[in-house]
């Protein structure tokens, strides 16, 4: 090796720490890769996302085909570093050359090549797909031995290496992974998703109809009421009973009574004979679980029951869309009459009306505890029978009751936070 150029000998060592480079900054890169966008890629038939998907499906042998080449090239570098030392200055240029070799290959080796590829994962992925691709044929012989080797150390120390390959994400885990791809998904999209994730924790009873704002076709009344109230129906599906929603018979849906009537044929007969049977709910259901019991009964509406079977709401599938995607009712009624803005700041708001629900619509956030609705809510803070013009306070809103029918509150005003301190401000100026 003396007869070797020094300089030679520099060329060399340059090539072996890109080398360690290459090797290091790849081994982050492919860790590190959006799996989601890879998969994307890989779909859309493109040759590297399909390697590193192929190279990622073995990871022990990819890894253990990384560290053996990076290690050879360190050995190797060193080596070289060892004979430039020697030929400058001797034995003591040993050290030298260990010191500086050490520095060069933790800032250039390790360093920055890992901190690059960890910023820009794809780039040096893609690439090294392919260098890896060719070097796993001639290599893997080698990387069988040190893998099996290093899963029998690992046994001797009681790892296993296959315990712990698969972790399922958690429903807080996948939230936290849509709030933590910011940019990456749209706002709307992020809202809709992490709506998806909440429908686990509501329950029916969170979006159903109050039962003492179930509204429907009475067939004990005389037959030319009852006709007028399914001509002025304006929803497409109306739960029918008789004399009260305890003596529930089904639901009709308002297309078919059109035919009836464009033929001259609506008569009580005719339009019993197109009620359909109730499809219940056990109160404390899911919004997630009901969700798909509404598509595998090929249901749109059911009606809440308690453990006794009384009817305690009605729900239907439009308002467990709604916790996903924002209200699109086509009941021009509905909005108008749940809320009410005032001037002043304040909104009135009818007591039937789900805490939820005033806090997705308004962007309140008022506690959601076992009180579900805003009537509940009132009643929990009073702990005693509602009155007009009660005031309560929580979360640094204002809640006066307006009105009261039947022991509880009808419609109450609530001023937020904002407009509550602007107000007292006034009062006290």
């Amino acid at each position: 090796m003396d007869a070797f150029p020094l300089s030679g000998l520099f060329a060399i060592l340059a090539l072996l720490i890109a080398l360690s480079a290459f090797f290091s900054g790849s081994e982050t890169a492919l860790m590190s890769i959006n799996h989601y966008r890879l998969k994307a890629r890989a779909r859309r038939g493109q040759r590297g996302a399909v390697l590193i998907q192929r190279l990622l499906g073995r990871v022990e042998p990819l890894l253990g085909m990384i560290l053996m080449c990076n290690t050879a090239v360190n050995v190797v570098a060193g080596a070289i570093a060892t004979l430039i030392g020697l030929r400058l200055w001797g034995q003591p240029g040993v050290a030298v050359a260990t010191g500086v070799l050490t520095f060069f290959l933790l800032i250039f080796g390790e360093v920055a090549p890992k901190t690059l590829s960890a910023l820009n994962p794809e780039r040096v992925a893609l690439p090294s797909a392919y260098v890896y691709n060719l070097l796993q044929w001639p290599l893997s012989p080698l990387v069988w031995l040190v893998t099996h080797a290093a899963r029998l150390v690992l046994r001797v120390f009681g790892a296993d290496p296959a315990a712990g390959r698969h972790h399922d994400l958690n429903s807080e885990e996948l939230r936290a992974a849509v709030l933590e791809a910011g940019a990456m998904i749209p706002k709307r999209h992020q809202s809709m998703l992490l709506s998806v994730l909440d429908l686990e924790r509501s329950v029916v009873e969170d979006i159903m109809v109050p039962r003492s704002e179930i509204v429907g076709f009475d067939v004990s009344e005389p037959w030319e009421t009852l006709r007028q109230d399914i001509i002025n129906a304006q929803r497409t599906r109306v739960p029918v009973f008789d004399g009260s929603v305890d003596n529930l018979i089904g639901v009709v849906h308002m297309r078919h009574i059109v035919g009836l009537a464009a033929n001259g044929k609506l008569e009580r007969e005719a339009f019993l004979k197109l009620v359909r049977e109730p499809y219940f709910i056990p109160e404390g259901t899911p919004l997630n679980g009901q969700l798909l019991n509404f598509q595998n009964q090929r249901r749109r509406m059911g009606f809440v029951v308690d453990e006794y079977g009384d009817i305690q709401g009605l729900a239907t599938l439009e308002d467990i869309l709604e916790e996903v995607v924002g209200d699109f009712t086509s009941d021009p009624s509905v909005g108008r009459k749940t809320f009410d803005r005032h001037t002043d700041g304040s909104v009135i708001v009818s007591g039937s009306v789900s805490v939820r629900s005033i806090n997705r619509r308004l962007g309140f956030k008022l506690p959601v505890g076992d009180a579900r609705t805003l009537n509940g809510l009132v009643l929990e803070l009073l702990q005693d029978m509602p009155q007009a013009g009660a005031r309560v306070n929580v979360a640094g809103y204002a809640i006066e009751v307006v009105d009261v029918r039947s022991n509880s509150v009808r419609t109450a005003r609530i001023v937020p936070p904002a407009k509550l301190a602007r107000l007292t401000a006034a009062r006290e100026s």
